[in-house]
């Protein structure tokens, strides 16, 4: 039809149509983070010289252990280790000349192109809670985690526009078999969501089962020629390389599948209470790692990874949102950069058993350290709760909530002529106000960042509304999206194709809850 042809609007349709438009469901995703500010550092090249040579030496002199991986120990023997028993002492230089071959960024492709990602260089991808065995909600309270509970934090994820990414195990789901639960996880991520996700890393066979299931969502040719999965490698510290994690690293690595190769730290613990002594033992843990990647597959992508909490020398309950965790952080982030390599770390951490002012406090401290630190991947995004033993269902929302605000802060400062806003002074002048004026006009829309959960409103209409605080507007929040959630497409022939894959393995083996 030509604009010519068009039939013309009656009266007030336009204020139907923007009624409409506010009243409608809206599934947006934001695109992922590209940084237009500075990182921040805080270590010297004096300090960054002193901790790259002191980790040298603790992998020459100290080594790491390869536990219950004869195969592991003899790539590491033929590419110049010294092995003794399980212990693999590593020559000086040889971890970070094989760590050379990773690649400085990837695209993570999505099944909806628009929603790949591209991790590495300047970029920021946000990715929900992962791990914890119980789900806490304002009306449940503390409870397992359920097959359930799981699906709807994939499609709260799907609904959230400031994620870029789907996750793995966003919770536990106890109410499913332990060897059969990473089939219904992985299921849930392909046909809820339509944006990125992890595989499992429980075990082997597992590990290959996510690459196999990813073979019939993108195709096996695709997943070969391309990554589709990131995956968590935790090392057991202090520098010790266990058969399970370094099995799932082989299998997403021989497959091209990015591995985050990420020391498990808690300050005090794990590591030594010094900021520069904890970076030195991550660096050569993650040195050893992402080395022995490369050792499977030169070029195979990794993310160096850094997990780094305080410990309360009272209780021995690990801290978040410290000072000393932010330290480690930044210079982690210097170090990663220095090795050319995609960097993970934060997230919306803190200890705190309720999303309360503990937890907004904590959190703050975590996701702003995350954003300045240069990080590239940032698990745990959003719903972390109670030291990441808990995925909170009001906290998860709050959280992403906020996570538009770092969307908002790594824009930086435009200069244009836009920007710059001279007309607008110019038509407003002395004593005026903007509110009307033609540049406020152009550009509110997109002005500021608006919260879907914070409230705003005078102190009287907040209260004959309920006056509700954040905890309750988020429960509203989590109740909306849940109930206006709608599923993306996908091939039905793909679907099914899914679906007998996960029913023929759950045939193949008895149930096993440990």
């Amino acid at each position: 039809m030509t604009d010519a042809a068009q039939p013309r609007r009656s009266r007030g349709g336009g204020g139907a149509a923007r009624r409409a438009e506010r009243t409608s469901v809206k599934i947006e995703t934001a695109k992922y983070i590209e940084r237009n500010i500075p990182n921040f550092e805080v270590l010297t090249e004096e300090a960054l010289q002193v901790i790259e040579t002191n980790a040298e030496t603790i992998l020459e002199e100290v080594g790491v252990n390869f536990v219950n991986n004869p195969a592991a120990l003899e790539l590491w023997r033929e590419a110049g280790a010294i092995i003794e028993g399980e212990r693999v002492r590593i020559p000086r230089g040889l971890a970070r000349k094989l760590c050379a071959t990773a690649p400085s960024q990837f695209t993570q492709h999505a099944r909806n192109p628009e929603k790949s990602v591209v991790i590495g260089g300047k970029n920021l991808v946000l990715a929900p809670v992962y791990g914890p065995p119980f789900v806490r909600d304002a009306n449940g309270g503390r409870r397992y985690a359920t097959l359930d509970d799981f699906q709807k934090f994939v499609k709260l994820g799907y609904m959230s526009k400031w994620l870029h990414h789907s996750g793995g195990t966003v919770c536990e789901p106890t109410d499913v078999p332990v060897n059969k639960r990473h089939l219904d996880m992985l299921l849930a991520h392909m046909l809820l969501s339509d944006k990125p996700f992890m595989g499992s890393v429980t075990e082997p066979s597992r590990a290959q089962d996510s690459v196999d299931m990813c073979g019939i969502l993108f195709g096996k040719e695709f997943v070969q020629e391309n990554t589709v999965m990131t995956s968590l490698i935790n090392i057991n510290s202090p520098m010790t390389f266990d058969d399970v994690m370094m099995g799932a690293l082989e299998v997403y690595s021989k497959n091209n599948q990015a591995c985050i190769i990420s020391p498990f730290i808690v300050g005090g613990a794990m590591a030594p209470v010094s900021v520069a002594g904890t970076l030195t033992q991550v660096l050569a843990e993650v040195l050893a790692g992402v080395a022995y990647s490369q050792l499977i597959r030169k070029g195979a992508p990794v993310i160096f990874g850094a997990f780094v909490s305080s410990i309360d020398m009272n209780s021995g309950a690990p801290t978040f949102g410290t000072p000393e965790a932010s330290l480690v952080t930044y210079g982690a982030g210097q170090l990663a950069r220095r090795l050319n390599l995609p960097f993970r770390s934060a997230g919306s951490f803190c200890g705190s058993k309720l999303p309360d002012a503990q937890a907004a406090y904590e959190t703050a401290n975590s996701l702003n350290m995350g954003l300045l630190s240069g990080v590239n991947f940032m698990l745990h995004a959003c719903g972390w709760l109670e030291g990441g033993l808990v995925s909170d269902f009001e906290k998860f929302v709050m959280d992403a909530d906020q996570l538009g605000a770092l969307h908002g802060l790594a824009k930086g400062v435009p200069v244009d002529e836009n920007a710059q806003a001279l007309d607008a002074i110019r038509e407003v002048g002395p004593g005026g106000h903007y509110l009307g004026c033609a540049h406020t006009q152009a550009n509110f829309k997109q002005a500021f960042w608006k919260s879907d959960v914070l409230d705003y409103k005078p102190f009287e209409q907040w209260e004959e509304e309920g006056a509700r605080d954040t905890r309750q507007i988020a429960t509203s929040r989590v109740e909306h999206l849940l109930a206006t959630y709608q599923q993306p497409a996908i091939d039905p022939a793909i679907r099914e194709a899914l679906l007998a894959f996960v029913a023929e393995k759950k045939a193949s083996m008895p149930d096993a809850f440990m």
